[in-house]
């Protein structure tokens, strides 16, 4: 496994989020200083100011409409940007919402979760929103993602719970067995979801019946953060209290891979065009990860 580092900003800019964009390029949030920012793989960077510097740009991913949409937590909006570097955003209609993960849903339109809230946001392209309350209090949704049966996934941060969500609103919430792991990070395989524990230090995987099995990992302080599949059982997550990039196979077998600035903060994880793994570093890089 070849792993380097790559500086794209200052500590105080704070890169958070990425995702791989239609364009072959790797898009990040800037999320201390409210900044979108463009990296192509030979390190060229374009950094796209929003109008509020204190807006902090979280999750991004790509839509079904060729932009990147992204969630800002801090002023609460919904954020869209074109390949052009053309902004847009759009406010959630309750009030400080809270907004974190976001997903491309299998209806056109994007889906994102409400941390403050307890709701479940759906937007379209022209950036109509509807919500739908969740059936818990202080649950703090965190990420979601698209399932392999046609409906959203997303973690129950305080809840200690997976929910799974139709495109018409109906709600079902799976505890973890393990108290108080403080799900976060959620992906697809295309069979089964898998997640993050944050607070447990472990992997779980959850199959669309919601049979649930959890991975230990090697340092249980390693704090998972983000997750996502390069394949079927291929997944690969940021470990953030470890410094590290880990990876499980579909039978939980997990290999850890350090990376090369001490106490880099690792958060959002991507596969990026060229087949590699690339995670935004929150203390200024990118690391590139080529198994």
């Amino acid at each position: 496994m070849a792993v380097s580092e790559m500086s794209v900003a200052d500590k105080g800019a704070g890169p958070y989020g990425i995702a791989a964009g239609p364009d072959g390029a790797l898009w990040l949030t800037f999320v201390h200083s409210g900044r979108i920012a463009r990296l192509t793989l030979d390190g060229e960077l374009n950094e796209y100011p929003l109008e509020s510097p204190e807006c902090r740009p979280t999750v991004i991913t790509p839509g079904p409409d060729g932009a990147l949409w992204f969630t800002r937590s801090q002023d609460h909006r919904i954020g869209r940007i074109t390949a052009d570097g053309e902004t847009d955003s759009f406010p959630v209609p309750t009030p400080d919402s809270g907004p974190f993960g976001i997903t491309a849903g299998p209806d056109d339109a994007m889906w994102f979760t409400e941390m403050n809230t307890d709701r479940i946001g759906r937007i379209t392209s022209t950036g109509e929103i509807t919500e739908f309350v969740l059936p818990c209090t202080g649950a703090y949704p965190s990420t979601i993602t698209a399932g392999p049966d046609g409906a959203l996934w997303f973690t129950l941060n305080q809840a200690n719970a997976i929910g799974r969500i139709t495109v018409h609103g109906d709600t079902v919430i799976h505890p973890l067995p393990t108290p108080s792991a403080a799900p976060v990070g959620i992906t697809s395989d295309g069979a089964a979801l898998w997640f993050v524990e944050i607070a447990a230090g472990q992997i779980g995987r959850i199959s669309v019946d919601g049979a649930i099995k959890e991975f230990p990992l090697p340092d249980r302080t390693a704090k998972p953060h983000a997750i996502v599949a390069a394949s079927t059982g291929d997944c690969w997550f940021t470990e953030w209290g470890a410094n590290s990039i880990g990876h499980i196979t579909g039978s939980g077998k997990i290999a850890e891979y350090s990376l090369p600035s001490p106490s880099s903060e690792p958060h959002g994880i991507t596969l990026g065009p060229d087949g590699a793994l690339w995670a935004a570093l929150e203390t200024g890089g990118v690391a590139r990860l080529e198994p």
